[in-house]
């Protein structure tokens, strides 16, 4: 009830008459109100620590008026009785701090309300002006920055909405200190008329009622109006420094007296200061009394910063804050998808004042551009890989884990480069190293240190310093558990920057009939199958209408596949060229077909030496062709088959014969199964051989 019975007050003071000893009190708390918030405006860290400045602001100048009306209210009534007729703190301010003569106070008053008016409220009015316009024009790059921080994981849900109400807030402030600052210049423009009022009303009230003379008059009203104009403009001149401080500061750790304490403590400064202040303090006509002390402080105060700065800063560690028995969830969880753990011998690589054969952090470079790469590639935002020391691997080891589990582990030689044999190697080269094999591709390779470098790549090396091996290394094996790395939270961004573009093609998709969890699995199955989401408008298009006609998950992700099977082809074939095809065997496609059956999938079951027999052969075509292939199998064996060789031969890519584009050129290159392979087949616009679904088929 404070602030409605002070509201009330103020009206209480306009409306009725108050002895002169309650005035004074009021006129001691008016004061004391514009120093504590000047106080708190000049400690204040940032504007938006006082956001209710523009409120205090307003209570502030409606005290000051009220105390205006009550004073004008005892000076015209009781100014005949004399000086001290409308309370001690009038009387006190048109005697002593004007010596008793109204014209000098006239003025100073006058002065102190052009530096009031013209100067600080003036500069400051503009000030806020520009800063409403600049936060309001800021405000939607500053909501779509919040929510790409969110979307890509850097911020969570809990410090987006800290974000967005601190910009709110922000807003707010500066358009109501662009308004707010109109109160003090109406303050200055109203004190004056209230002072006219008071002078004028006065000689009338003196010579007309009481039968005072011009001269008696003027001394006894123009005087207390001087008076209780300056006790108002003290208190408003206050405020409108306190509103100038709270609108031009900038952002600081520190409060004001700390920051601009910290940017004068430079000692190059103080120095010339000095040596100015003594030059002219040489000057025969300069009082030379005034002159070479100052220069000596200006001196000493050098010599102190200029000392100060040479001493070494002792950091001391902060104090425990929380209770020693206290254990907090973020001590005992790890929030981090992907994180690669290094020996404490690997940690210079993520040093950026280090240096060395790939320079300053090399490996956060390639693991922020394998991140970026991989992101556009799958067509969301990854979340923020962590890099941490572990004390469990060795000096020299990494290990790469996502969701805790280990993925990819390796040991490289921090001061060498490793030297891969990608095949191009002359024989009886001289190049001589440290025998390993490359983590990524297990080609042969050698350890050789930077200085011959230019001679193993003469000599046909693949040269890579070891960032760029766990970087590699990373990439490979996240690139094949991409599904794994597609959450809730980055499905639900997709759908948002979608649904901004295509708000109909999202309708006919979610939430209905697929809840965000259903997406998610539908969309990690699709990655897991090589397709992914950097063009979604296509695969949502073939998604809803596959929807139309199932809702089975086994049923749309087949249904996808077909509808987009061009693409699936050009993951692993140039536009024209022919696809290089592996097919089963007859007889063991049927084979596995008429097996075991998973009871829970429903899919086949593939013996394991009959798997490892398929995995040979597959990598051994593989290698023969150098490259990516394609095997082709009827759709009820495409499940099992891609399950068995995603990790074993990831160059292999299983599409059903219903998912090979009818245009598509193919070749044959071999039949796992069979002791003979049959001829290549020519393109589908061909006269010659029947088009490649007659022959799978």
């Amino acid at each position: 009830m404070a602030l409605p019975v002070g509201i009330f007050a103020l009206f209480v003071l306009m409306v009725l008459p108050i002895p002169p000893l309650l005035l004074d009190m009021f006129f001691v708390l008016n004061i004391a109100i514009a120093v504590a918030v000047l106080m708190v405006a000049l400690n204040a860290r940032a504007p938006l620590d006082f956001s209710s400045f523009p409120s205090v602001l307003l209570f502030a100048t409606l005290l000051r008026l009220a105390l205006n009306v009550a004073s004008t209210r005892i000076v015209l009534v009781n100014g005949h009785e004399g000086g001290n007729a409308a309370g001690e703190i009038i009387e006190s301010f048109g005697q002593f701090l004007v010596a008793g003569n109204f014209a000098v106070g006239l003025f100073v008053f006058c002065i102190l309300l052009i530096i009031n008016m013209i100067v600080i409220t003036k500069g400051a009015g503009r000030v806020s002006e520009v800063s409403a316009r600049f936060v309001l024009d800021a405000l939607p790059g500053k909501q779509m920055a919040i929510d790409a921080d969110i979307a890509a994981g850097l911020i969570s849900a809990d410090e987006a909405r800290a974000r967005r109400r601190e910009v709110t807030v922000e807003a707010d402030f500066y358009g109501s200190m662009d308004g707010a600052s109109k109160f003090v210049k109406g303050d200055a423009i109203a004190a004056l008329l209230i002072l006219g009022v008071n002078i004028i009303a006065g000689f009338a009230l003196g010579m007309i009622s009481h039968g005072l003379s011009a001269a008696e008059a003027g001394e006894l009203y123009i005087t207390l109006a001087v008076g209780d104009a300056l006790v108002a403009q003290v208190p408003a001149l206050l405020l409108s420094i306190a509103a100038a401080a709270i609108v031009t500061r900038v952002a600081d750790t520190r409060d004001l007296a700390g920051q601009i304490g910290g940017q004068f403590a430079d000692p190059r400064g103080w120095l010339p200061v000095a040596a100015i202040l003594a030059a002219i303090g040489m000057v025969p006509a300069m009082p030379q009394m005034i002159f070479i002390p100052a220069a000596a402080i200006a001196g000493a105060i050098w010599w102190t910063l200029r000392k100060r700065a040479r001493q070494p800063v002792v950091e001391t560690a902060p104090e425990e804050s929380a209770p020693a028995d206290r254990i907090d969830i973020t001590e005992v969880s790890d929030q981090t998808l992907v994180t690669i753990e290094l020996g404490y011998g690997l940690v210079h690589l993520v040093d950026e004042s280090a240096s060395g054969p790939g320079g300053g952090a090399p490996l956060l470079t390639r693991i922020t551009g394998i991140r970026k790469q991989m992101s556009r590639d799958l067509g969301f935002v990854l979340p923020q890989f962590r890099i941490r020391d572990s004390l469990e691997a060795g000096a020299n080891e990494y290990r790469v884990t996502l969701g805790g589990l280990v993925v990819a582990s390796g040991a490289v030689r921090p001061q060498k480069l490793l030297a891969i044999d990608t095949g191009d190697v002359r024989e009886g080269h001289a190049v001589t190293g440290e025998a390993t094999r490359d983590p990524s591709f297990d080609c042969p390779a050698l350890w050789i240190d930077p200085g011959a470098r230019d001679h193993a790549i003469a000599e046909g090396f693949l040269t890579v310093d070891p960032g760029t091996v766990i970087a590699t290394h990373t990439n490979q094996e996240l690139s094949s558990r991409a599904n794994q790395l597609l959450g809730p939270e980055e499905v639900r961004a997709m759908i948002d920057d979608l649904k901004a573009r295509a708000p109909a093609l999202i309708e006919a998709v979610h939430p209905d009939p697929l809840s965000l969890a259903a997406l998610t699995r539908i969309l990690r199955a699709l990655i897991a199958d090589g397709i992914g989401l950097a063009h979604p408008q296509p695969l949502f298009t073939s998604l809803a209408l596959a929807l139309q006609t199932t809702q089975d998950f086994d049923a749309l992700i087949d249904a996808v596949r077909v509808d987009l099977g061009a693409r699936l082809v050009a993951r692993i074939c140039e536009p024209g060229a022919r696809l290089k095809v592996l097919t089963l065997d007859a007889a063991l496609e049927s084979a596995i077909l008429g097996g075991m059956v998973d009871p829970a999938s429903g899919q086949p079951l593939i013996e394991p030496d009959c798997g490892a027999m398929i995995v040979e052969r597959v990598s051994a075509a593989i290698k023969d062709v150098g490259g990516p292939v394609a095997l082709i199998v009827q759709p009820p064996a495409r499940r099992s088959l891609a399950s068995l060789l995603r990790q074993r031969a990831r160059q292999c890519q299983v599409l059903s014969i219903n998912e090979l584009p009818a245009t598509q050129p193919v070749e044959v290159i071999a039949t796992v199964g069979a002791q003979a392979a049959p001829e290549g087949l020519p393109a589908p616009d061909s006269e010659q051989g029947p088009p490649p679904q007659e022959m799978a088929a």
